[in-house]
């Protein structure tokens, strides 16, 4: 590796995995000059070696690193959340000068950030939790990038993050990437983000599993998902999804989705977005069914042992994939809206408590091109959440969702009844119908809850014909025995 003591480099990033390689080819093609380190220095020579005549530079140390940085320094983080993060700022804080900025690009949990936030602020360094969408691709290509911490640090990152970000509209099209508020506030939206992810991929594989219950061939259902990523449906996880049903495998000429095992990992992110919401107490029931689904996907020898004595329908559906598909569009369109409606309000929630003031609307704008979840409909939601005055108290009643909701309803009701039936499970789908069903109530049956919460713990309850918040209590009759 070339000597990097007198090199003066704008941008510094540690941890060169995947993602973090793919950022400092993607910050490099924007004309900075980038300084790397990695706590394996092969690897470091190896990758600085395979990017001839690139301004990126190679260091062995830490020290080296820090020196080879113009201040006050910028430094990226892209290593493994949790301890692999503290233990990196460990050894870097030291050699860092006041108003060094820190930025932690990983999937680190919020309150961690906030942790860290508060411990440098308190050494006059400046850390920021960034979360960033988009995979190996969106690293190399442009990301979405969800920056926190202090709005005066945002200044100074603005440049090379908006330079380095997927940009959607019209040339030269409007960066994906916004300071989204103070604190732990980035690396907050994007646990949403993936929470929403984690709904938006369960919801798809339920229509796959409906369109495969119908009898349709995996080219038949790539067709169809092609189909869909021409219209409102049109996102990056339905494109993926057509092109992973039309992937032949290379030993058996099988389509490659029936030779992979049904066992779906996770990294977490899904629930820490649902602990988040029942400390909040915001439903978010979609994803909560997808994180759910994901588990239950996990205990493959149960599941196999439980089907052979668990009886149930044969999971087929006795209907035309010409019928059934146009009802899947809707069911799946539906409860689309109805999961970012759940992660949009438990955002909204949290923005209240933590005094965050995101704009719900600037998000959406930002997770338009770049991320996993973009979509055409976060146009839509873009503009739903445009002026905060007028904003919709919640994504269902935006109208372009309301509209789409009253149309598609009995359609998702039959396709959700059908799978019933046949012993399909879809419990995103369901979950999303319920909670639609439920938020459109004027009346639940609470009243009875309410009843046999003060029955045995006088809890008290309010009267339909007295004033709200008024309480009462009955002397119920003593239960015997």
């Amino acid at each position: 590796m070339p000597d990097t003591a007198a090199r003066q480099n704008p941008f510094g990033l540690i941890g060169l995995a995947v993602m973090g390689q793919n950022l400092v080819l993607n910050i490099e093609s924007r004309g900075f000059a980038v300084s790397v380190f990695n706590r394996s220095a092969e690897a470091t020579e190896a990758f600085v070696a395979a990017q001839p005549g690139r301004r990126i530079h190679g260091t062995r140390t830490l020290a080296e690193f820090v020196a080879s940085l113009a201040r006050p320094r910028t430094i990226m983080l892209m290593v493994k959340a949790g301890a692999a993060v503290d233990a990196v700022i460990e050894q870097l804080v030291p050699l860092l000068d006041k108003d060094d900025i820190v930025i932690d690009g990983g999937n680190s949990h919020y309150a961690d950030t906030e942790r860290r936030d508060a411990a440098l602020a308190a050494r006059g360094l400046r850390f920021v939790g960034a979360g960033v969408s988009g995979g190996e691709e969106g690293a190399r290509k442009g990301p979405s990038i969800m920056p926190g911490g202090p709005a005066s640090t945002w200044q100074v990152l603005r440049p090379i993050f908006e330079s380095i970000a997927a940009r959607v509209g019209p040339a030269p099209g409007e960066p994906c990437v916004m300071h989204i508020g103070e604190g732990g506030a980035g690396h907050y939206v994007k646990m949403v983000h993936n929470g929403i992810e984690y709904g938006d991929m369960q919801l798809i594989c339920e229509a796959y599993a409906l369109m495969q219950a119908a009898g349709m061939s995996t080219d038949a259902m790539a067709a169809v998902f092609a189909q869909w990523n021409e219209g409102e449906l049109q996102s990056y996880l339905i494109e993926i999804t057509a092109r992973i049903l039309e992937q032949r495998d290379a030993d058996t000429g099988a389509p490659l989705v029936d030779v992979i095992l049904d066992k779906a990992g996770q990294k977490g992110t899904g629930q820490w977005t649902l602990a988040s919401a029942a400390d909040n107490a915001v439903v978010v029931s979609t994803i909560n069914a997808a994180v759910e689904a994901r588990v239950l996907s996990s205990m493959k020898a149960a599941r196999v042992a439980a089907s052979t004595r668990l009886q149930g329908p044969a999971g087929r559906l006795g209907i035309d994939p010409a019928v059934l598909v146009p009802r899947l569009h809707e069911a799946l369109y539906a409860s689309k809206i109805v999961s970012y409606a759940q992660g949009l309000d438990l955002m909204a929630t949290m923005s209240a408590r933590k005094g965050w003031n995101l704009d719900l609307g600037g998000i959406a704008r930002i997770w338009r091109g770049g991320c996993i979840i973009r979509a055409r409909f976060l146009g839509h939601i873009a503009e739903a959440y445009r002026h905060a005055g007028a904003a919709p108290a919640n994504l269902m009643l935006a109208p372009f969702a309301e509209a789409a909701l009253n149309r598609a309803q009995g359609a998702w009701r039959e396709v959700v009844a059908s799978a019933v039936h046949a012993g399909v499970p879809v419990p995103a789908m369901s979950a999303s119908l319920a909670y639609y069903d439920a938020y459109r109530s004027a009346r639940l049956p609470a009243n009875l809850l309410q009843a046999q919460r003060d029955f045995f713990g006088a809890h008290t309850y309010e009267r339909v014909d007295k004033p709200s918040g008024e309480w009462f209590h009955t002397r119920w009759p003593e239960v015997i025995g």
